[in-house]
């Protein structure tokens, strides 16, 4: 199959990036893009085109105020948590980081606490040593942290009801520094209407890495590397899930994220029958066009930007005909774009 990053590209007008939520949260457009037909439907309508016994994966994953600032000697140096390597030690994405090296502290701003650079890497990160003690970490996090919010969302300073706005309902388990923004459109009166339809829910995780926003910059898009994620899936949510998948059930993952999660679980298997084991550990699946999906039979996704891994991942999952044809409409129906703006729901593209 012939691949070119080029030919994930569209033309976005700015003033269709959402810089801040839509409130209610559930009052977001939803655009469902089935194989023959587009349908400009709402949030709220999520319940009516879902099935009883249908089954959505969630990721309860929880952002942290990741951003830091620092010092070092006269040097100001910005610091993206990006992964927790234990041990105290973190991979971070580091801006100017000329101006480090592997031995310097880095005192960072507005707290007591110190980083100590313990190896730099090429690209601009490096990992760092807070020390043993991750109260000590977690303290100065939101103390001087800021909500790590994409590069796409201009804000002259930190507004401080990002922390509540950049977070998802299901959020419980700290270590993401990016949002699993398709969850950020639930509300308690919309997980009840799902409830009451009989919509089951399977919580996954997968800690969002920084790595999320970076472009692909080759022509070639089979040469760009993710960033390993640390994610789970239980051994209760993959009973849930694996027994949606025998009885015939559909399996609706809510995000890109939840669902790389699942189809990492699910690379352990041949196909779609077999059950999916639990799984703990890092990944970096990939997806592009030709990917084989084992679990996944839709997808609750925000809009993504152009010429991106995830852009990739949703033309592989519904075609990427179907998929140019949805960003054509979402553009000329003034749909909101990226993390604060609208979504879709999508069918998997059986075709082989």
């Amino acid at each position: 199959m012939s691949l070119s990053t080029a030919d994930f590209d569209y033309a976005l007008p700015e003033a269709l990036i959402a810089q801040s939520p839509i409130r209610p949260r559930d009052a977001a457009r939803l655009l469902v893009v089935r194989p023959d037909a587009l349908d400009d439907r709402g949030v709220r309508d999520l319940p009516a085109l879902l099935q009883p016994g249908d089954v959505m994966v969630v990721n309860d994953t929880r952002v942290i105020p990741a951003r830091l600032h620092a010092r070092r000697g006269e040097a100001r140096i910005e610091i993206m948590l990006n992964r927790a390597e234990g041990d105290g030690t973190w991979h971070a994405l580091i801006r100017n980081a000329r101006r480090i090296k592997p031995g310097d502290d880095l005192v960072i701003e507005g707290s007591d606490l110190t980083a100590r650079v313990v190896e730099k890497f090429e690209g601009g990160s490096a990992r760092l040593d807070f020390g043993p003690d991750p109260k000590a970490l977690a303290a100065a996090l939101e103390q001087a942290g800021e909500m790590p919010l994409p590069p796409y969302i201009h804000r002259a300073a930190p507004r401080g009801e990002d922390r509540a706005d950049y977070q998802t309902v299901f959020a419980a388990r700290p270590g993401a520094v990016a949002a699993p923004t398709a969850s950020l459109h639930f509300t308690p009166e919309l997980l009840a209407a799902l409830d009451a339809r009989g919509v089951q829910r399977a919580t996954v995780t997968l800690h969002v890495g920084a790595g999320t926003f970076l472009p692909v910059r080759d022509g070639d898009p089979r040469t760009h590397k993710l960033h390993h994620e640390w994610g789970e899936l239980s051994p209760e949510a993959a009973a849930i899930i694996n027994a949606a998948r025998a009885e015939g059930r559909r399996i609706l993952c809510c995000g890109t994220t939840a669902l790389r999660l699942l189809e990492t679980a699910a690379r352990a298997v041949p196909d779609r029958t077999t059950p999916i084991p639990p799984f703990s550990g890092l990944t970096d699946l990939y997806i592009l066009p030709g990917f084989e999906f084992r679990a996944a039979d839709m997808l609750m996704t925000n809009f993504h930007l152009p010429k991106s891994t995830l852009l990739m991942l949703v033309a592989a999952f519904a075609g990427r005909a179907r998929m140019r044809a949805a960003y054509a409409h979402a553009v000329r129906q003034g749909y909101r774009f990226f993390s604060y703006g609208d979504a879709s729901l999508l069918f998997r593209d059986a075709t082989p």
